[in-house]
């Protein structure tokens, strides 16, 4: 089998509900995922040991990307491998446009596509039902990105299930130059919530504004309950924010547990105006749809 590409989709959660902590430290979590047009691409090659490589743009700062022998792509490796009882080989590269460690899922996206341009590779023939429970044990976004569209995503955020979503929906996208952990932001939604509920809301009116296609009602129901905390911990993100709807976007939202920012619009063309205004102050903006296919071979003629 020749070189494999695989391209893998970012992911916003228009709804994302947290639950109080369970005695094993999990968050429940009920979310509404959506996959948007900023994508990695993952090229798997034959070879007789294994290696993995990472490149992005210039605006990354590369001292975040994973160390070798230490990206979630070796992990889904080995699972994937131990599954199927064979070496794990081959040489991946992975070409970054997902922001890092900015509530986008970055990192599931490339375990996801190395799962499925691995499969190919190795010619193991793998059933979606196994595929999708490898998935799970590499992470909670995992299977989404294998997914990919709009989904519901429920236990901790794992088990999935697609929702219909006929619109296109435009997004302007701001990362952060610096990180924010995600456990450092579910601790403190702990103390900014010690009285959360048990299970988290369901997304009613977000699935309902979805159907409607209407994107000032999906503005309306837009969500996330790990935004409160992540703002406390950056308040830059909160200014933000504030500065994106001063723009003219319908409604803006961290991306997960951030430090991403992402802002819905009515149009494309409205997108590209909001990202000029934006760009003002941010050196780096961008825009995408959704919702897009999740990981799926990339064919070039």
């Amino acid at each position: 089998m020749s070189a494999v590409t695989v391209r893998a989709p970012a992911k916003i959660n228009l709804h994302l509900g947290v639950g109080a902590a369970r005695p094993d430290g999990f968050h429940p979590v009920t979310t509404v995922y959506h996959a948007v047009g900023l994508c990695d691409d993952l090229t798997a090659t034959p070879a007789d040991d294994w290696g993995v490589c990472m490149s992005a743009p210039d605006w990354f700062d590369a001292s975040v990307l994973p160390a070798d022998g230490a990206n979630i792509v070796d992990r889904a490796a080995a699972l994937l491998a131990a599954h199927h009882g064979i070496p794990a080989t081959g040489l991946v590269s992975v070409v970054k446009a997902i922001p890092v460690a900015g509530g986008m899922a970055g990192g599931s996206a490339d375990a996801a596509a190395a799962l499925v341009a691995l499969d190919r590779l190795w010619d193991a023939g793998t059933t979606d039902e196994d595929l999708l429970g490898i998935a799970a044990q590499l992470g909670s976004d995992v299977p989404f990105a294998l997914l990919g569209g709009t989904a519901l995503g429920t236990g901790r955020g794992d088990v999935v299930e697609p929702v219909t979503d006929e619109a296109t929906w435009w997004w302007v996208v701001v990362p952060s130059a610096q990180g924010l952990s995600t456990p450092a932001v579910y601790r403190h939604f702990d103390e900014m919530f010690p009285d959360a509920a048990a299970e988290p809301r369901h997304p009613n009116a977000l699935l309902a504004a979805l159907a409607s296609g209407d994107p000032r009602r999906l503005a309306l129901a837009l969500h996330n309950d790990l935004e409160a905390p992540a703002v406390d911990l950056r308040p830059d993100l909160g200014e933000l924010l504030d500065r994106g709807r001063d723009a003219g976007a319908l409604r803006g939202l961290v991306s997960g547990s951030g430090p991403t920012c992402v802002f819905l619009c009515e149009s494309a063309d409205h997108a590209r105006d909001v990202a000029a205004t934006l760009e003002r102050a941010h050196p780096q903006v961008l825009v995408a749809n959704g919702p897009v296919a999740g990981a799926h071979l990339v064919e070039y003629a």
